[in-house]
């Protein structure tokens, strides 16, 4: 890429991501096959919704990885790796897989207080009420509303340069070729999307780095890199890092970045409907350990991809295919499409547009089906329609999907013509929606907190964080506030401390000194089941003894065996052990990747030697190996008798014309 005209890819290739219809037609073959073969139908709003509440934890882990995986992920990492060396892959990567360890606490505590729910803004309404209710749907919307336009802003960035496509155009395409599958699907399939998604991904970014580190000619081996960051630094010293070297750890801008991404990422993940959906969906017995898998086998990706990618934009500095990055376009995430681009021309361009396509879809897709769920269940059916049918809810959560389809292109165009890049709008985050994380955790997890003290401490802090980023911004700038000034580090930093802090105080202080005493058998009774309904399908997950006990295929049974049901798995003393290994587990990895390892190195100034960043490297593509593991192989193990069950179904259908659809019991008549 010699100069910012030249595309290193057609634009047919932009419009055909964009569009993704033919990945669109996949999803909906697959759901299609779910349908027949295994006898969940997204038909039912419950099904569409939250997955029947079925989902074992290898897949929900595959799903976290894959909701958590947006274009910031690769983008966003690359350009902090770009910008401040090997302590931006680390502070991106730890600072955001700690929310989503701690996120299996609330998993826990959503299961034991609310196991029906579907939002949890709806626990939030039975608690506290309809003001409460309004006051976090804001925070709730606006999160959906900010990570949606990430998306859309760093996915259409990356397609432009690369391919030359109007950006305008995938801002509207890329949420709408999406919104086809949500809608056909629902939820689950959103998870099988999130599934093949993130086996591609990483087979993508094992390229990436076999390639960096391995094959290439232009660097080949860690020591290469190494050597060309030490050029790379002495030729434009890098400020506040050690001797201005990318191999140490000793970054102040680094830490501050670390600190904004801790708090901005708190608000993403326990305010985005998208992680609590995934809770709701999942087997009750398996959430805690879904989340804690998931966080940690997501990790690798930032981490890994940035180490990589990041780099190697510095490292090639300088290289006839390396074109120079102005500041502007390091804020939208291009180091990585350029770097790919030099070391593998149009290959290496078009497999970040893939990888990139398959990040922000499937995100996409969880965010889609996130808001359709806000809007369906707690603004149609709450405040328009309380006794609607399984039918009208199903019908609003389609219209939902595509209503926020055309919102997110929308949005991002707004953004986009008003100069707002996909970085200025990640360390922003924080500063509007991080007075919120502290009144809804302990809303779902503890008695004791007080209603007016929560709803306080959200409103103030959101006005504390805005009114300290702008004080801060002018302060520092002269009295020049505008996008620039205002997207500075330390501008950031003084928002998001504000608006966590002063949400988080006033929420604290308050209930301690007026606690309440909530008896969560409240929320427990949320969309409880009568009596009269028919029970909730049975998950996929079946055992060769029970076959004979719940279905017949055709004029033969099918084995499709019953694991314990929801209510089995919803026993109190379980879910509270089960509560208190997520707290303590995520609370020991919390120390361990925040300060056990990387201040050590902080505070020590160590620069890597050749050898220091050869384990640096080595230890990510062994954690990388073990994350693929767990979210591609491991989800195929846990559902083998499904699988089982659909290749059964389809050998029939071929062999005995027609004669392989599920039937439930008692249904077979009707056939």
């Amino acid at each position: 890429m010699s100069s910012a005209n030249e595309h290193v890819l057609p634009q047919g290739a932009g419009y055909g991501v964009g569009i993704g219809l033919f990945f669109s037609a996949f999803m909906v073959v697959l759901t299609a096959v779910q349908a027949r073969y295994t006898g969940f139908s997204p038909k039912s709003s419950e099904e569409f919704n939250s997955a029947s509440r079925s989902v074992k934890p290898g897949l929900i882990a595959s799903g976290i990885v894959s909701a958590w995986t947006w274009a910031a992920t690769l983008l966003q990492s690359s350009a902090v790796a770009y910008k401040y060396g090997i302590s931006g892959p680390w502070w991106y990567g730890a600072g955001a897989t700690v929310q989503v360890l701690l996120f299996a606490q609330l998993a826990a505590k959503l299961k034991l207080n609310a196991p029906y729910a579907h939002t949890w803004l709806e626990i939030v309404a039975a608690r506290w009420g309809t003001v409460a209710h309004i006051v976090f749907m804001f925070f709730g919307l606006a999160t959906n509303i900010i990570v949606s336009s990430m998306l859309i802003l760093g996915g259409s960035a990356t397609v432009t340069d690369l391919t030359g496509m109007n950006t305008i155009a995938a801002c509207f395409l890329i949420p709408l070729g999406v919104a086809i599958y949500v809608v056909v699907g629902g939820m689950r399939a959103t998870l099988l999307c999130d599934y093949t998604h993130t086996a591609v991904l990483f087979a993508i970014i094992f390229v990436f780095v076999f390639t960096v580190y391995a094959t290439s000619p232009k660097i080949g081996s860690p020591a290469v890199m190494h050597s060309l960051l030490q050029a790379a630094s002495e030729a434009a010293p890098v400020a506040g890092n050690a001797h201005g070297s990318y191999v140490t750890m000793r970054s102040k801008n680094g830490l501050i970045f670390g600190v904004i991404n801790v708090i901005g990422n708190f608000a993403t993940v326990f305010q985005d409907q998208a992680y609590w959906q995934r809770a709701i969906a999942s087997r009750p017995a398996s959430c805690v350990k879904a989340y804690l898998l998931g966080g940690l086998a997501w990790f690798a990706i930032p981490f890994m991809f940035s180490t990589t990618l990041g780099l190697s934009a510095v490292a090639l500095r300088g290289d006839p295919a390396m074109r120079i990055l102005t500041p502007a376009e390091v804020s939208a995430g291009l180091p990585a499409p350029t770097a790919a681009a030099a070391l593998l021309g149009k290959s290496g361009a078009a497999a970040l547009l893939i990888v990139l396509f398959l990040a922000v879809t499937s995100a996409t897709s969880a965010e889609l089906i996130a808001v359709s769920s806000i809007l369906t269940y707690d603004i149609y059916k709450k405040y328009f329609n309380p006794k609607a049918t399984d039918g009208q809810i199903l019908r609003v959560s389609h219209a939902m999907v595509a209503l926020f389809a055309v919102l997110m292109g929308v949005l991002g165009t707004i953004f986009f013509y008003i100069g707002i890049s996909m970085g200025w709008l990640y360390e922003f985050m924080g500063v509007v929606l991080g007075s919120a994380v502290v009144p809804i955790a302990v809303c779902i997890c503890w008695k004791r907190a007080n209603k007016w003290g929560s709803i306080g401490g959200a409103v103030a802090g959101f006005c504390a964080g805005i009114t300290t980023w702008l004080i801060t911004t002018s302060a520092l700038n002269h009295g020049v506030v505008n996008v620039t000034t205002s997207g500075g580090d330390l501008e950031m930093l003084s928002g998001n401390l504000a608006s966590i802090g002063v949400g988080g105080i006033i929420t604290c202080v308050t209930s301690y000194f007026w606690p309440e005493n909530f008896d969560f058998d409240t929320t427990r009774a949320i969309n409880v089941p009568s009596q009269s309904e028919p029970a909730t399908e049975q998950p996929l997950d079946y055992t060769a003894d029970h076959e004979k006990k719940r279905h017949e295929v055709s004029s033969e049974t099918v084995s499709i065996a019953s694991e314990p049901t929801e209510e089995d798995e919803l026993d109190p003393a379980a879910l509270n052990k089960a509560f208190k290994f997520a707290a303590w587990s995520s609370i020991i990895l919390l120390v361990v990747m925040l300060l056990i390892i990387p201040l050590p190195l902080f505070f020590a100034q160590t620069i890597f030697g050749v050898g220091g960043l050869t384990a640096w490297v080595v230890i990510g593509m062994i954690w990388t190996f073990f994350s693929a593991f767990t979210v591609v192989v491991y989800p195929l193990w846990e559902s083998r008798s499904a699988l089982k069950l659909i290749t059964t179904g389809i050998i029939k259908d071929v062999f005995a014309k027609g004669g392989g659809k599920f039937i439930v019991a008692g249904e077979a008549s009707k056939a």
